[in-house]
């Protein structure tokens, strides 16, 4: 059998050349070695080893393996001592039939370099087998006037045993008559011949009775006998003929039982009983008489059985004619076997792996062989895998084939790879066997974990409960297993201020992150920090994202009142000329809230009133305004209760108050009196009391301005507030103004020195000092406040 490449010219083809490159043949043939048949499994052959002059631990590492002829494995090599074992009990009659001698070959291969080295096993034969006659007993006819010297061919004796130990000689049972001639064909096969010695006479005996025996070459020798029967017969004067001695007809292996074949047939000239003649094998094997048939009147040979071209390829039958008077003759036919298409190829794996590692060389998956019985054309094969695949199959010597890698494989592009390996033969119909093998591509650690995302922004409620659910962060990786397996971490900020460990802890298993405590938007608006995900890899990879946390605000501080004063010793009171015009400008309240956002949208309401239709209060600025024209009914002195309230959900609020007093005059000192005190004075006393209060303003006023002015020069020289005992520790905010512009709607200008109070970093304690007042005859307005602390 042999490959041949025409007749694809799209298909990957493959031809017979010699591999480079990594690959190499051996051209040494090692052997013949010898083992006898019937032996025990596990026999010795020989040491494989010392053959190849190599170390029995080169012969492991090279991954050393016996391949034999066929499916069936005759032979194993022991890789820990090197031996060439038998795998089984070997019977030559069975593997090699009569053939002589009896040759197995095999072929050893190696890895690494990949090589192939060829060898031969003879079976010797034993003598196992007793020589055998087809026929226990045979019938001669011959005349009695047959001459002295005349040879009769018997049928010779089977011996399954080849060579010294098949058929050797011959005997009869002594007698007078015939002796035994022991003769040898041209092919070597030995029979025998019964040669008359002395004349018949039928008158005296009809018949005789011999023992034939067969001998072999054995030590000690095996026999087997048959019986002549010898039938003397009268005269008959003509033997039948054959017009040719042989005969040679063909017919293909698939012909179908009891096809005629040929047909013979021998002429006799006698007449009557003489020439009727009749035909049979003569001198035929089991096998053959088993396959073939013969009509014994008509001569025709037809089938018996199939044929098969790959087990006998020609058939040689002896045919023998005998007429009714016992003479005889014989020819030979020859039946050619044609060879039809029908073996399938074969492909006979030798060594296959079926994983290789990423990223790897060229790597050698799989040595088979291609086999294909049938001959010619019918056993010519090409063979080729699918294209577009990263795999080449280059031919060997003794139609071996190594399939490998063209280049290094990818497991994230595809894990798992499945080769068809199809061959073809180009017979008629061309017969194809397809062979597949599937080649896992195991990982390594080539990919990094990958984040879903390359940075996270993650919302936060402040005043959370500690070990919140914040957010999860995800990372992937293309690698599986251990390669696959991802461990998340925090890594170290950058910013050393920010106590990270403090605030976020991760979840290394899935990622999930947790604020760790309460945070506090107005402490803590937003934080940024890193975190990991590596893999479990050898060595392992690692990427990063940045994760985002903002704080959203939630409505924890109520409004806090800037003015009027709340916590002054002394309430504020606000001057109102009883000639204001409606929508006069009385005050106007300043808030702030410490939220954001709508949380610090404030407005105000004005709760309760002396006169509650004498004020209004503008809800969106604070602005204090009269509705209407002053009377002579109304009071002189008003308080006023005003709500100022946030706009979160749920709303926080703070209240006011006002003191409002009514004057006709900026000129007229006032001093507010105590409500008892106001409430004791009666009406007629009015008069006098203004007196007092206004020298009491003007000595309040003196007296307040020389403070002032004291107090000014002093927080200048010391950078800290004197009236309330204010100081600014190192390392706060300096002292500064804070100006309430009436750039809006209020007409003056009110400014407030305001500094933090000692040791008040944890409680943002606030120190309100004096006010620094504008032109007071702008709206002859006067404000007497104190300085103030809050929390």
């Amino acid at each position: 059998m042999a490959a041949r490449t025409s007749g694809f010219p799209r298909q990957r083809r493959v031809l017979f050349l010699f591999l480079i490159g990594g690959l190499c043949l051996a051209g040494s043939e090692f052997g013949p070695y010898s083992v006898t048949e019937e032996t025990e499994r596990g026999s010795f052959v020989a040491n494989l080893a010392k053959d190849l002059e190599l170390a029995v631990e080169t012969l492991a590492a090279k991954r050393t393996r016996v391949v034999s002829d066929g499916n069936k494995q005759h032979l194993l090599l022991d890789l820990h001592t090197g031996n060439l074992l038998t795998n089984e009990k070997l019977d030559r009659e069975e593997m090699c039939g009569p053939t002589e001698p009896c040759i197995l070959y095999f072929q050893i291969l190696m890895d690494y370099p990949f090589q192939i080295y060829r060898a031969e096993l003879r079976i010797v034969d034993i003598n196992d087998h007793s020589p055998s006659f087809q026929d226990k007993e045979m019938i001669l006819k011959i005349p009695e006037n047959t001459a002295v010297g005349a040879a009769f061919r018997l049928e010779r004796a089977l011996d399954s045993d080849g060579g010294r130990n098949g058929i050797q000689n011959y005997t009869i049972s002594p007698n007078s008559v015939f002796h035994i001639a022991v003769q040898s064909n041209d092919e070597g096969v030995i029979f025998s011949e019964l040669v008359l010695d002395k004349p018949l006479d039928w008158e005296e005996e009809q018949e005789l009775r011999l023992t034939l025996t067969a001998f072999d070459g054995g030590s000690p020798p095996r026999s087997g006998t048959a019986t002549i029967h010898i039938l003397v017969m009268d005269i008959n004067d003509n033997a039948p003929r054959f017009p040719q001695e042989l005969y040679q007809t063909q017919t293909a292996e698939n012909s179908p039982v009891g096809l005629p074949l040929v047909k013979v047939s021998a002429e006799d000239v006698d007449s009557g009983v003489n020439a009727e003649v009749s035909y049979s094998f003569f001198d035929a094997s089991e096998d053959i008489r088993a396959t073939f048939q013969i009509n014994p009147f008509s001569g025709e040979i037809m089938l018996k059985a199939l044929l098969d071209y790959e087990m006998v390829k020609s058939y040689k039958l002896n045919i023998q004619a005998v007429d009714g008077g016992g003479l005889s003759t014989r020819c030979t036919v020859l039946v050619h076997v044609l060879d039809i298409n029908d073996n399938p190829p074969e492909v006979i794996i030798s060594s296959l792996v079926n994983e290789v590692v990423e990223n790897a060389p060229e790597t050698v998956l799989s040595v088979f062989r291609i086999n294909d019985r049938d001959s010619g054309e019918n056993g010519e094969t090409v063979c080729y895998i699918q294209e577009n695949l990263s795999f080449s199959l280059k031919p060997s010597v003794d139609n071996f084939y190594i399939l490998m890698t063209e280049r290094a494989l990818d497991r994230e592009s595809r894990a798992e790879y499945n080769i068809t390996i199809t061959v073809t033969d180009l017979g008629t119909p061309r017969l194809t066997t397809q062979h597949t093998i599937t080649v896992q591509v195991s990982d390594v650690n080539d990919n990094a974990p990958a984040f879903t995302q390359t940075s996270y922004t993650l919302f936060v409620q402040e005043n959370n409960s500690p070990a919140l659910h914040i957010g999860t962060i995800s990372a992937t990786d293309s690698d599986s297993g251990s390669n696959a397996r991802i461990t998340y971490s925090l890594l170290p900020a950058h910013d050393s201020q920010l106590a990270l460990d403090s605030l976020i802890s991760i979840n290394a298993n899935n990622g999930q992150l947790f604020a760790l405590r309460a945070l506090d938007y107005e402490a803590l608006q937003t934080f940024e920090f890193r975190v990991g995900a590596t893999d479990q890899g050898s060595p392992a990879l690692s990427s990063q994202a940045l994760v985002r946390v903002l704080v959203l605000d939630a409505n924890d501080n109520a409004p806090f009142v800037l003015y009027p004063l709340q916590n002054a010793s002394v309430p504020c009171t606000e001057l109102l000329p009883r000639a204001a015009e409606p929508g006069y400008l009385v005050t106007k309240v300043v808030a702030v809230d410490r939220d954001s956002g709508q949380n610090s949208w404030l407005s105000f309401q004005l709760l309760k009133a002396t006169e509650p239709g004498l004020f209004s209060v503008w809800a969106h600025n604070g602005e204090v305004r009269t509705s209407r024209l002053l009377s002579e009914r109304d009071a002189p002195k008003h308080r006023l209760l005003l709500l100022v309230k946030d706009n979160g959900d749920p709303p926080r609020s703070a209240s006011v108050t006002l003191h409002v007093l009514l004057v006709d005059g900026f000129s007229q000192p006032y001093l507010p009196l105590p409500e008892v005190a106001r409430d004791s004075v009666p009406d007629e006393d009015v008069l006098t009391l203004y007196l007092v209060i206004a020298l009491a303003s003007v000595s309040s006023l003196f007296l307040l301005s020389m403070l002032l002015f004291v107090g000014v020069r002093l927080c200048r020289r010391a950078r800290a507030a004197s009236l309330g005992g204010c100081s600014l520790p190192e390392g706060h905010f300096p002292g500064h103004l804070v100006d309430v512009s009436g750039a809006g709607t209020l007409p003056q200008s009110y400014q407030y020195e305001v500094c933090l109070m000692g040791g008040s970093t944890d409680t943002g304690d606030f120190k309100f000092l004096k006010p620094i007042y504008p032109d007071v005859h702008a709206h002859g307005s006067q404000i007497n406040c104190e300085g103030f602390n809050f929390e």
